[in-house]
């Protein structure tokens, strides 16, 4: 696990999540990006359903990856772009 990882992992314990589910989470939440949205999530809220703990790590993957992709194919438009412009020089 991650430095922030591991912060999650023993904020969900002291709020009292399982163990087991609070290592689960912070494994799953492999970035500082990741760990520091879950982390906000659960400090500002009560004890929450396993169920919706779980359904935020989600989307908050979600989130990652939607803005990774978009990195991605920004990245591979720009290569696109110089190609056609070292075409037409």
């Amino acid at each position: 696990m991650t430095e922030k990882s591991e912060l999650l992992y023993k904020l969900m314990l002291r709020k009292g999540y399982p163990e087991a589910f609070s290592r689960i989470i912070a494994i799953e939440m492999s970035t500082d990006f990741t760990a520091d949205r879950m982390m906000s999530y659960i400090a500002r809220n009560d004890l929450r359903p396993l169920e919706e703990v779980a359904d935020e790590m989600l989307a908050i993957q979600s989130d990652r990856d939607r803005i990774r992709d978009k990195h991605i194919a920004e990245h591979a438009e720009a290569k696109i772009n110089d190609l056609y412009r070292n075409l037409n020089e």
